[in-house]
């Protein structure tokens, strides 16, 4: 049946709508298990009830009309139980019903199986015959594994909107996706796709090579004038090192064993553009087939790059492109050329279906403050263009065709948004203390040069975060000691006298470069963070050597190792470190030795924390790894987004033993990620006893106005209160509404909302 089973899928996967793929699986599951009857059964969402959508056996008359409530039924009972029937007398059973309206005769065998989609049964997939009849466990198996595939398939059509629930077509359609960029976007989705497409690219002889070369040549030239004016209207919003993506490009099209490979082919009798297709497409599958998600994400850069020259290649005027205020750019997988097409005074939102938090678009999206949700994957993107729609960057969800009532809902928290960013403006140059006086020092974690003014502007007193892995990430190379030390120069002027923490290059897991492969099968249980360079001293002593000449005369820098596991990584990087600093003396530079610390971000560090904190002068917790790697939850992953939670109870727990032990031996201890840039979370934290919070510089003015309003000593007795907790909602609602009560519930970042079409 194994072969049945894939010819069914892959024609359910090709239907054009959700009645054609139920008609599919109900005529073909009847032929090959040689049944009377296949009917499936979906639940209405309104009543509850499961309504017949589909048969081959039974009266067509009967669709839509018969309704089974949960436990009525043998329906309803494989419902209720969330398990298979399988009975060779049905009628015996004591939940057996006879509906005439089927138009059925007295079957005697039944197998149900329930359609099971994220813990929520959407329906029952049966099949029946008169003769008695036991099905096998294979045929049972077969049936099950057939309704695992086509949950998958009925989730889409619901979410779509394509499944009408009995007579009523809803308005409103909820998409969920990761959470990539933080704002709420209300406007108008605009589909973008590339201006060709490689794959139709139709096999053609050259009747002169000589005249196809020089198209060529020309569509090359003709490609790197539009990349690099494209690259030119970032200037206002992107540093140099930002607009290196655009390079990138320029630097692909200069490759010479990608031109060689085109020119062999057309010299071979292949037109220049069938040529140019077959090179782009071959080097796009090399990408999309690497199992490291970064890679992924450059095949659409790849993609984006092939199909450019291909417009010139065939000589197209690309089209004018007229895009309203309050545009919503939504594709199959956004690229930064394109997001740099649109006005940015026009821009409200992005959205991509395939991606995830670190692709190029979406680094640049935080960097000019765009509401953006990566991995919208059951998002109908190509069907519609010119929707409205709302994308709420908190949450990572999108909303189609959003009612008045939800419309009104999200248009209040962008008021408010904006009213609370005028109200805070006040705090920039207030300390970061309590009520009571507790001071606690606010950072930003940054990455770009666009997060600089941002940052300043509200007030941070210093930069807990640099990830130094930007540029390279930016690059087609290792960036040179020199090129790194201008880089970290500039943050370090910028912040001066106040302090910078650089993390020290933190690649592998979901972040790698395309020019220093790493292929896994678990990578973020792989070779990352440390372990690279500390097997490549190399590279980590190039950019070592790079921040401390970088921070002459500044003497503001702080050195941070990423993914630290154990006492021996710590101690053979601190060898590196100071054969760095004492080549640097040695070469004349009078700098100052920075401080070393580390970051906890796995729970060994946390077991080891004692241990570690006596060989480092600061420590700093990444709490969004942590988080992911206590609760094994990939947070790029929107399958089980739902489970990472930074307030889980064991998360807290490890967040606090961080901090005693490191106060045990008077180690100075920050922290950040996502807790920390939660109003609620940094309370909790502050009562913990860290000395450092950062976060993103959106966060900081609320963070900064919750402090300000409360006491250390109610602090401590909130944490106590939380501590003795359960379960990561529970603690959320605490802190809700302690904010509540202190009337500044307003700062928590904006709560789910339920609305008519995911209530």
């Amino acid at each position: 049946m194994l072969g049945s089973l894939r010819s069914i899928v892959q024609q359910v996967n090709t239907a054009r709508d959700l009645p054609s793929a139920l008609d599919i699986i109900v005529r073909r599951v009847r032929d090959v298990m040689q049944t009377r009857v296949c009917s499936v059964y979906l639940r209405d969402k309104h009543s509850g009830n499961y309504v017949l959508m589909a048969t081959q056996g039974l009266n067509q008359d009967a669709v839509g009309q018969v309704h089974m409530a949960p436990g009525e039924g043998l329906v309803g009972n494989v419902a209720t139980r969330e398990e298979p029937i399988n009975l060779e007398h049905a009628e015996a059973h004591p939940a057996f019903q006879y509906f005439p309206a089927t138009g059925e005769e007295r079957f005697s065998a039944f197998l149900g199986t329930p359609i099971i989609h994220h813990r929520s049964v959407l329906g029952v997939l049966v099949v029946q015959q008169a003769e008695r009849r036991r099905f096998d466990e294979g045929e049972e198996a077969f049936l099950v594994t057939l309704s695992a595939q086509l949950a998958g398939v009925i989730a889409h059509a619901e979410a779509t909107g394509a499944l009408a629930t009995m007579g009523q077509q809803r308005n409103e359609a909820k998409f969920s996706g990761l959470a990539a960029s933080p704002g709420i976007a209300i406007g108008r989705a605009h589909i973008v796709a590339p201006p060709a497409n490689l794959a139709t690219v139709p096999f053609a002889c050259a009747m002169d090579v000589d005249a196809e070369l020089a198209l060529f040549q020309q569509a090359l030239s003709a490609a790197r004038s539009e990349i690099r004016e494209v690259g030119e209207r970032l200037k206002g919003e992107l540093n140099k090192e930002e607009r290196a993506l655009f390079d990138a490009y320029i630097s692909m099209l200069d490759d010479s064993s990608i031109a060689v490979e085109v020119c062999e082919r057309i010299r071979q009798k292949l037109t220049a553009s069938r040529a140019w297709a077959e090179v782009m497409l071959e080097h796009v599958r090399r990408f999309e087939a690497m199992s490291d998600s970064y890679f992924r994400d450059r095949a659409a850069d790849v993609r984006d790059l092939g199909a450019r020259v291909l417009m010139h290649l065939r000589q197209q005027e690309q089209s004018q492109r007229d895009y309203p205020n309050n545009t919503i750019l939504i594709g199959e997988e956004l690229t930064a050329s394109v997001l740099a097409d649109v006005p940015r005074e026009k821009l409200a939102g992005l959205v991509s279906v395939k991606g995830s938090g670190n692709s190029h678009v979406a680094i640049l999206a935080r960097a000019m403050g765009v509401p953006a949700v990566m991995g919208a994957q059951d998002l109908p993107w190509e069907q519609i263009d010119g929707v409205d729609m709302i994308v709420d960057g908190y949450r990572g969800s999108l909303h189609l065709q959003p009612g008045p009532e939800l419309r009104r809902h999200y248009e209040a928290i962008v008021a408010e948004e904006r009213e609370l960013a005028r109200n805070l403006d006040h705090l920039a140059q207030l300390p970061g203390e309590t009520a009571d006086g507790h001071r606690i020092r606010l950072w930003v974690n940054t990455g770009l040069m666009a997060d600089v003014v941002r940052s300043l502007e509200r007030g941070a007193e210093g930069v807990g975060l640099y990830r130094t892995e930007v540029p390279f990430l930016l690059r087609d190379r290792f960036p040179s000691e020199e090129e790194q030390r201008e880089i970290y120069r500039e943050q370090l002027e910028a912040f001066a006298p106040r302090p910078v923490t650089m993390r020290t290059l933190d690649i592998g897991g979901d972040k790698a470069l395309t020019y220093f492969p790493i292929e896994e099968t678990n990578p973020f249980l792989g070779w990352r963070g440390i372990r690279v360079t500390l097997d490549h001293p190399e590279i980590f002593l190039g950019q070592v050597r790079a921040m401390m000449k970088a921070s002459l005369g500044l003497d503001n820098l702080r050195i941070m190792l990423p993914m630290v596991t154990g006492v021996s990584e710590v101690e053979a990087a601190r060898k590196l470190v100071d054969r760095a600093y004492d080549e640097l003396l040695d070469e004349g530079y009078a700098i100052k030795r920075p401080p070393l610390g580390i970051m906890i971000e796995v729970p060994s560090a946390v077991y080891q924390c004692r241990e570690l904190s006596k060989r480092v002068d600061f420590m700093s917790v990444g709490s969004n790894d942590l988080t992911q790697y206590l609760l094994a939850v990939d947070r790029n992953n929107s399958r089980v987004a739902s489970i990472y939670h930074s307030l889980h109870p064991s998360v807290l727990q490890a967040l606090l033993q961080v901090v005693t032990a490191c106060h045990e031996t008077s180690t100075k201890v920050g922290i950040c990620g996502e807790v920390a840039g939660s109003p609620g979370g940094a309370l909790l934290l502050v009562a913990m006893g860290y000395d450092v919070l950062s976060m993103n510089a959106t966060n900081l003015p609320r963070v900064k106005a919750a402090l300000r309003e409360v006491n250390k000593s109610d602090l401590d007795r909130l944490l106590q209160q939380v501590l003795k907790m359960e379960s990561p909602e529970q603690i959320e609602e605490k802190l809700q509404g302690y904010l509540q009560d202190l009337g500044i519930g307003g700062l928590m970042q904006p709560q789910q909302t339920e609305t008519s079409s995911d209530s």
